[in-house]
């Protein structure tokens, strides 16, 4: 049997736990929801993304089979799909949005100095975007065709360590080279984040 810990909570681990808790503090994320605090949130989406879960319902069912190791995963509190869903819909993006560009600043101090195979002493980027389609019945502010809507997610990547620096959700008919570039990252800046003109 194994006695270590789990590989989720050996990652988990790595992460600035007391920056967390000051993006809490700043947007007050803690006042509702009290058995659910916004780390079993952040650990929940988190979860979600590794193991490729894909509804509310499947995280809840996942979660749930694993009910014995939930605390050794990190969880304080139960993890149920309509208290997810009310915490998802009703908590300040700006928690999990502040404490992105932490983890980003981070990333991109410990990629510095690591190389391209392109002898140059600045920054090198690349502009991707990508279309993600939506049902224009539940989504008719976000139409793009006369039968489809969709949005356009905009990443501009820092290339030493394929680190997004920028990333925008405009109209599906907005083009890349209609972004203009206020996306450029400046120097010195804590989140390395430009917010758009």
């Amino acid at each position: 049997m194994n006695q270590g810990r789990t590989v989720f909570s050996q990652l988990i681990s790595f992460l600035p736990d007391r920056e967390f808790r000051r993006c809490v503090e700043r947007y007050q994320g803690e006042l509702r929801l009290r058995g659910f605090s916004c780390w079993d949130q952040y650990l929940a989406m988190a979860f979600a993304q590794l193991t490729y879960r894909e509804s509310l319902r499947d995280i809840e069912a996942c979660l749930g089979s694993l009910q014995g190791k939930l605390y050794h995963l990190g969880f304080h509190g139960k993890v149920a799909r309509s208290t997810l869903a009310d915490a998802n819909e009703s908590r300040d993006w700006r928690i999990f949005a502040d404490f992105a560009h932490r983890l980003i600043a981070t990333a991109r101090g410990l990629y510095a100095r690591e190389s391209m195979g392109v002898d140059l002493e600045q920054s090198l980027y690349a502009l991707d975007s990508t279309t993600i389609d939506l049902c224009l019945a539940l989504f008719p502010w976000a139409r793009f065709r006369r039968r489809k809507a969709a949005i356009k997610l905009h990443t501009l990547l820092d290339l030493r360590g394929n680190i997004p620096t920028f990333i925008r959700v405009t109209d599906g008919k907005v083009h890349d080279v209609n972004l203009g570039f206020f996306a450029y990252p400046r120097k010195n800046h804590h989140s390395r984040f430009r917010r758009p003109v």
